[in-house]
């Protein structure tokens, strides 16, 4: 694979760094700097700087708003923001559901859902897992049953993102019973002001209340919000599925905390006279990280060129979700190292915006086992890491 950029490439990334450092706004680069987690207010402004830009669905398609940019420009606008510490537009909406969407949506569905979810003025979260339906999907019981123009829902979710904040859910119902479990699934998009629909928050061991339960009691859905056909809703999970589990690699993001690990090793006494950047053990830990990050950047940018000549990821999107996200948790274990014994005091409310106490450890150490907690969670959402290997094993090797 040839990894050099043209001339032309070369002055797009110049473009997309300048705009970075000059409409990126300060004070949200300083919070994520300092391990501050941001409000939804802030996550939407910084999409509408995006959106105004023109560049805020780089993967879409042109006619619905896209950018039109090649693999290798999606590539260099995703690394610059990964280096910056901007977010990523959330994904439920933009990477997610408008996909399927698109591919499967109604003409009268992809004009009322698309604009808003471009510009940002809907939040979208996902209604995929059930308390016992988790890395075996299929076994979801939440119900969708006719009833003239509406369904009437029942049901629950769980391990729902960040569905405090959504207007919209997307989920996978069961609406018959009688077939292969696999065949009796729908795609429902429903208003989360709908009555009938409550919300039960899950407090993870960082405490953040960053996932919730979502309950259904008598919910009445127009009938309308149906994708797709009655019944066929596996069909386009699995096509969303391999969008989140590419989505989930993170190249841009590793870089930026690989760069991060550096500069610590460099300021941390190994305790024999030198820093850890000079330890030889550490340093052999450190270059396997940057040797793996680079693999799977390659990997992502084969993903990447097959989706610019219009194909969907494959079952090939599991092997990034893997290597990412074992990747991601190594990187969490090297910053634990560095922390050492500042990573063991338990404040959460140091990284939330306000706090106006003493910040425990030099630097962000202190969020060192913060982050290993809460990323213990990424070999198991999209997709267990598990379930994965026996994808790839039939789909990829043919075992």
């Amino acid at each position: 694979m040839n990894a050099e950029f043209t001339a032309e490439e070369i002055v797009f990334q110049k473009d997309v760094r300048e705009f970075m450092q000059n409409e990126f706004p300060a004070e949200m680069k300083q919070k994520i700097d300092a391990n501050i987690r941001l409000s939804k207010a802030e996550t939407v402004r910084w999409q509408k700087i995006l959106y105004q830009k023109g560049w805020a669905a780089p993967n879409w398609p042109v006619e619905h708003g896209g950018t039109g940019w090649t693999a290798t420009e999606k590539y260099i606008f995703a690394t610059e923001m990964g280096l910056v510490g901007a977010p990523e537009p959330v994904p439920f909406g933009m990477k997610m559901v408008a996909p399927v969407i698109m591919a499967y949506g109604s003409a009268e569905q992809t004009q009322r859902f698309l604009p808003d979810i471009l510009e940002s003025n809907v939040w979208w979260c996902q209604g995929y897992s059930e308390p016992n339906s988790g890395s075996d999907l299929a076994s979801l019981k939440t119900t969708a049953i006719r009833d003239g123009d509406h369904y009437v829902v029942n049901g629950s979710k769980t391990w729902n993102t960040y569905g405090q904040f959504a207007d919209w859910i997307f989920c996978l119902v069961r609406t018959d019973n009688t077939v292969k479990k696999q065949e009796g699934i729908s795609f429902l998009l429903i208003d989360m002001k709908t009555p009938g629909v409550s919300l039960k928050p899950i407090v993870l061991l960082d405490g953040h209340p960053e996932v919730n339960e979502v309950f259904f009691d008598d919910v009445r859905v127009p009938a309308n919000n149906l994708i797709g056909e009655e019944n066929k809703g596996w069909t386009y999970a699995k096509v969303l599925l391999t969008h989140e589990r590419t989505n989930i690699a993170g190249v841009p993001r590793g870089k930026r905390r690989l760069l991060a690990l550096q500069r610590i090793a460099a300021n941390t006494d190994d305790g024999f006279g030198g820093s850890m950047a000079n330890n030889p053990g550490f340093r052999h830990k450190l270059a396997r990280a940057e040797i793996e990050l680079l693999a799977l950047e390659y990997a992502e940018l084969r993903t990447l060129a097959a989706l610019s000549v219009g194909k969907a990821p494959g079952p090939e999107s599991s092997i990034l979700k893997i290597v990412g996200t074992e990747l991601a948790q190594s990187m969490d274990e090297l910053f634990v190292e560095l922390a050492a014994y500042h990573s063991l005091p338990f404040l959460p409310d140091q990284f939330e915006e306000g706090f106006q106490g003493v910040h425990i450890g030099p630097g962000n150490s202190a969020a060192a086992a913060l982050t290993y907690f809460n990323n213990r969670k990424l070999t198991i959402f999209g997709g267990s890491n598990e379930v994965q290997r026996n994808i790839i094993c039939k789909a990829v090797l043919g075992l």
